[in-house]
């Protein structure tokens, strides 16, 4: 008996993973959730705290998504150029393009305004984020810039009287373009247009936008000729956007190259931010708010860091020298002879002395070229 039989072993019964269990409910929010709260705490502690929706607080994890992209590719072209610098001491940028080098105080002011009026960075064409370095602070300021259908958004959103229909166009050298303006016979304004050859359609002559209103006697055609458009062209245009010449460095040489750009689209972009604008669809006092009024300050401090960039990249050019020169074989012109009394530098035209003031001991004297007539001192009059 004692041969057959068998040692057993008592298997403990199972208990609930109490620890599995308490790890699902204490799961850590993930990277859009913390910079969601990240956000809110900074916007607290220089606005004030603020209550979002769910949707808002839905709107800023993506967000999160869209700037995070936008820091890892400017990152990758951070790393391009300075591997294409010549002088890696001089020109190369060390301050990596990440979350650790953000401004992130400001950013939060952004992500929570732009978040209350609605715009979605996952929508195309929205919002963009636009890391710029700042170089007293070795921080990046991430600003958020509307494109054109987020400008479209705020437009129509704020506007004393919505659009039932906008419509904007590009207009080709041959294409049918013929504006109908309000007249004595005509009440609404209008336009006929026709694309004659839709896969040659030739270049850009300029562009119009049709705003439609629920009233057709309020309805405005907006005409923008390729000048117009040109005229609104940033002065320093990137050729990335604008197409042209752009400086490339390669193998440690600073090279030229022609790219075509994105300029039909920059053109219709233009285009757009006219039509969309206050002047043609004008603003509802009483729909502005604390997040609108932001975005206009916003807007302006964007076209500063974008003036600052230019400034910064043609900062080390050659200094011209404005001094005036004479022709070759003429003389150096001099300035005329100063009134009695008087030195004058030549060079920089300074008054360097005064003749003393006199000092008046008896009646006043007529001035030169003054007549006295029954004691009263009178002005000589022309000659002629």
């Amino acid at each position: 008996m004692a041969a057959n039989q068998r040692t057993q072993t008592t298997t403990p019964a199972p208990q609930p993973q109490t620890g599995a269990l308490q790890t699902q409910g204490e799961q850590k929010p993930n990277m859009s959730e913390r910079f969601t709260s990240k956000v809110m705490m900074e916007f607290g502690s220089s606005v004030g705290a603020i209550q979002v929706t769910d949707y808002q607080r839905q709107l800023i994890q993506g967000y999160f998504v869209a700037i995070d992209r936008a820091l890892k590719a400017a990152e990758e072209e951070r790393l391009r150029k300075n591997a294409n610098n010549r002088d890696h001491e001089k020109y190369d940028n060390p301050l990596p393009v990440t979350w650790e080098n953000v401004n992130l105080n400001d950013l939060a002011l952004d992500v929570v305004h732009y978040a209350r009026m609605g715009l979605d960075m996952m929508q195309k064409n929205h919002l963009f984020a636009i890391p710029f370095k700042n170089n007293k602070m070795q921080k990046y300021d991430v600003n958020l810039m509307p494109g054109y259908n987020g400008i479209q958004y705020i437009a129509e959103k704020y506007a004393l009287e919505t659009p039932v229909a906008v419509t904007i166009e590009l207009v080709y050298s041959t294409d049918t373009f013929r504006p109908i303006k309000k007249t004595a016979g005509v009440r609404v304004e209008s336009y006929e247009f026709a694309i004659n050859d839709a896969f040659n359609r030739g270049e850009i002559v300029g562009g119009f936008g049709y705003i439609e209103y629920q009233d057709p006697l309020k309805n405005k055609l907006v005409i923008m000729t390729l000048r117009d458009i040109e005229k609104r062209k940033p002065k320093y245009a990137s050729a990335n956007f604008w197409g042209g010449t752009q400086k490339v460095w390669e193998n440690g040489k600073q090279v030229e190259q022609q790219t075509d750009g994105w300029y039909e689209e920059m053109c219709l972009k233009t285009i757009k931010r006219e039509v969309y604008s206050a002047k043609y669809m004008p603003v509802d006092p009483k729909k502005v708010d604390d997040s609108y009024q932001y975005m206009k300050l916003r807007e302006a401090r964007i076209a500063e860091l974008e003036a600052q960039d230019v400034i910064d990249i043609y900062a080390n050019g050659e200094v011209i020298d404005t001094t005036p020169q004479a022709l070759p074989g003429t003389p150096t012109p001099e300035l005329p002879a100063p009134p009695q009394g008087f030195e004058v530098n030549q060079g920089t035209g300074e008054i360097t002395k005064e003749p003393a003031p006199a000092i008046s001991t008896g009646a006043p004297q007529p001035t030169a070229g003054a007549a006295t007539a029954d004691g009263q001192t009178t002005i000589g009059g022309p000659s002629f």
